[in-house]
């Protein structure tokens, strides 16, 4: 018997005893038990009642590889090489950087739980079992770095476009990798580069998008939040993931050829804090103005004591702030 038996049994939210499950799984209590103490351990909100059994509070719907495929549009299947769904990981960065390092064009990493997750800057990203998508994907860029410029904000256009497809509206976009909703971070987009800087490199495109997160998933995240299903209420995660895979992989497998200048319009129609007054922190100063849109490249364009400045780069973070 294996963790994902129990999860498939217990998906329905419903209360199961021990016994029961024990036995539909024809193993003892006591195995069950164990199994059960590894769901808290990974977040899970398993609640026990005496006489009942025991019960994931809302189900669980656990990523399905048959039907993400079967959802794929024709774009999506050009790019992807290979589907790769895990239980628990470090990081699904980590499993697409060690695929790149050998290739690995096309390779799409899902996981339903993550140990280390990681956002921009090495912050801690929240990755409780089965209640977010975290993917990772490998694109290689024969142009170096420099064919990278923009890309990590044609990933938060995708995220947005990929939400209203099914519906979601109200979807904002932050300078430069994060997806709001309401204010609050929904989404977020980690890019990691290996090979050659000046020539053919490989790019690992990770993000993390909040779906159904619990309360008790809720107290680990330190800063507001969203999730999809206060978008969409009842939204299947498995319909969210072939959403998100349609929408990225067409653009990560035409960036390169187009640019972020194919998205720069989309994105900066998106952007909430456009034309808007903002403070600027960079790792030597802060910067006050008032928001222009972004460059071709991606960069930040502001309007600083009347004179346009460019901001660009992943040392910059964007902490706006109205000025009265």
């Amino acid at each position: 018997m294996n963790l994902q038996a129990i999860l498939e049994l217990m998906g329905d939210g419903e209360y199961h005893s021990g016994a029961a499950l024990g036995e539909v799984l024809g193993v003892s209590r006591t195995a069950v038990w164990k199994h059960l103490q590894k769901l808290e351990s990974y977040g899970l909100p398993l609640e026990s009642v005496k006489g009942k059994g025991y019960r994931l509070p809302g189900g669980l719907e656990l990523l399905d590889e048959t039907r993400i495929k079967s959802g794929l549009s024709a774009d999506a299947q050009a790019f992807l090489s290979q589907l790769d769904i895990r239980q628990s990981v470090e990081s699904t960065n980590l499993l697409a950087m060690e695929r790149a390092a050998s290739g690995g064009h096309g390779y799409v990493c899902l996981a339903e739980h993550q140990t280390g997750g990681r956002g921009r800057r090495g912050r801690r990203w929240s990755s409780p079992f089965g209640q977010s998508l975290y993917l990772s994907a490998v694109v290689q860029f024969e142009g170096g770095a420099a064919a990278l410029e923009g890309l990590s904000l044609a990933v938060g256009v995708a995220l947005v476009r990929a939400l209203s497809a099914l519906g979601g509206q109200g979807v904002g976009l932050k300078w430069p990798n994060d997806v709001l909703f309401d204010g609050r971070k929904l989404a977020g987009v980690l890019l990691e580069m290996t090979g050659d800087p000046a020539g053919a490199c490989q790019v690992v495109v990770g993000l993390g998008l909040n779906i159904k997160v619990s309360e008790q998933a809720a107290r680990e995240i330190d800063q507001p939040w969203a999730d999809v299903g206060q978008i969409l209420p009842g939204v299947s995660r498995n319909q969210v993931a072939v959403a998100v895979i349609n929408e990225l992989l067409p653009v990560l497998g035409s960036f390169e050829v187009q640019g972020f200048g194919a998205y720069r319009e989309e994105w900066q129609a998106a952007h909430v804090y456009h034309h808007q007054e903002v403070r600027l922190s960079t790792v030597s100063e802060e910067i006050v103005g008032r928001v222009l849109g972004v460059s071709a490249t991606g960069a930040l364009r502001l309007d600083v004591n009347g004179q346009e400045q460019e901001f660009a780069g992943g040392e910059v973070s964007l902490r706006p702030e109205r000025q009265s």
